[in-house]
């Protein structure tokens, strides 16, 4: 019997050892040093938003402003197909408001928006 509680107990240690580790390399990986709620709030959205590393590109960790000039959470970057140009691949950047953009993967060019101030930086359609 004594034994069977050690095994238990050793097992629920390397549970709270291995969670441990995963909790700081998910820390690490959203750049936090200080906890607080809205600490709690990052690490919740990486956990949660865990996309395919088949089709999505790593994120910067930046931020990006929307058309209102408010500071915009990158949720997702994909690189995808351009099928409508018959070649090549664009990379669309999805923000927390829902808006996104859209750019070149060869230039970095801008070549698509949601944003209504980034209307005028588009290329012309003409």
């Amino acid at each position: 019997m004594k034994s069977f509680i050690l095994l238990i107990l050793g097992i629920i240690a390397v549970v709270l050892v291995v969670g441990g580790v995963a909790a700081v390399h998910v820390m690490h990986e959203a750049g936090i040093e200080d906890i607080n709620a809205d600490t709690v709030k990052t690490i919740i959205d990486k956990v949660f938003n865990i996309h395919s590393s088949e089709s999505s590109v790593s994120s910067s960790g930046s931020d990006s402003s929307s058309d209102s000039g408010n500071v915009v959470d990158i949720v997702k970057e994909e690189v995808k197909q351009n099928y409508q140009n018959g070649e090549g691949s664009y990379k669309e950047v999805t923000y927390e408001d829902g808006g996104f953009r859209q750019y070149d993967t060869e230039t970095g060019e801008l070549i698509g928006s949601s944003y209504d101030s980034d209307q005028s930086k588009l290329p012309s359609m003409e």
